[in-house]
């Protein structure tokens, strides 16, 4: 396998705008894949939105800004990806999704391509196993916001290759972001100690241990967190928090792990958090 040179990004939503945002910007050719017109149209012009205001704020030249959006390719079409030296799948949390999406990437593209996946819980190996090729499997998750978070959790499958790991830590590097390993349990590391900690805080608000203003008001005091479990949990997107702990609870088989009754309960009335305009808080139209 060689040195990245272009990528390619299934997925056009928060995550995948996100990723191929920060690869063009790093200087990869970019691809971004989508079934959606529509979605795809959103991707670019948030896009020039945001590289709009990088330039505005100084913290990009126009030449540069440019050079970007130069970079970057707009595809309903999966042929387009088969020339990516890299191809990362950031399409909605489902198994069944990915599987359906690995299995077509492994037709499709070349074995000497890399093939991963932004999951944030979902078991590398398994996605993998969807594939004829799973050497060529690595989860790659970055985090959200991705142009401002800084870290990406590296997490190699059971048959992962040496090889593509190293590929995959220097194109993150590449990218500006820390590489961080972790092994192929469900969650990882992230959601593995972070989603209990959302979950507990549900739990203590059902249980009335505190309202939900204060329950975040101690642990940002407290614990000093930047944003307190509840409202996490709301720009997380409550309905995402219960799927993740759904997966923990199979993965690890352990329903200590199963969401608590309340954040079910509001999933059930649609209210997942900022996408909806109301999850455990309100976010009134500005």
């Amino acid at each position: 396998m060689h040195e990245v040179k272009k990528v390619a990004v299934v997925g056009s939503g928060q995550m995948g705008g996100g990723i191929a945002q920060v690869s063009a910007t790093a200087g990869f050719e970019t691809v971004v894949y989508d079934i959606s017109v529509e979605q795809l149209k959103k991707c670019q012009d948030l896009h020039s939105k945001l590289l709009g205001k990088a330039v505005e704020k100084g913290r990009m030249s126009q030449v540069d800004a440019h050079a970007t959006r130069e970079r970057l390719t707009y595809v309903t079409d999966l042929t387009y990806l088969t020339d990516a030296d890299i191809v990362i799948e950031a399409a909605s949390e489902n198994v069944d999704l990915k599987c359906r999406i690995f299995t077509d990437l492994d037709q499709r593209c070349t074995d000497g391509q890399i093939l991963a996946t932004n999951t944030s819980s979902i078991s590398i190996t398994k996605i993998a196993a969807a594939t004829t090729t799973p050497h060529r499997v690595i989860g790659m998750h970055f985090f959200y916001p991705v142009p401002v978070m800084k870290l990406v959790e590296v997490i190699n499958g059971l048959a992962t290759d040496a090889v593509v790991t190293k590929r995959v830590i220097a194109l993150a590097e590449a990218m500006g972001k820390t590489a961080l390993p972790a092994n192929d349990r469900a969650g990882f590391v992230s959601n593995r100690v972070l989603m209990p900690m959302i979950n507990e805080a549900f739990y203590a608000w059902m249980e009335g241990v505190a309202e939900p203003a204060d329950i975040d008001g101690i642990m940002k005091l407290g614990c000093n967190f930047p944003m307190g479990p509840l409202r996490l949990a709301d720009f997380i997107g409550l309905d995402t928090c219960a799927h993740i702990m759904d997966v923990l609870a199979e993965g690890l088989n352990n329903d200590r792990y199963r969401p608590c009754p309340l954040l079910r309960q509001l999933v059930t009335a649609g209210r997942l958090g900022d996408k909806t305009a109301r999850g455990v808080f309100e976010y009134p139209a500005r």
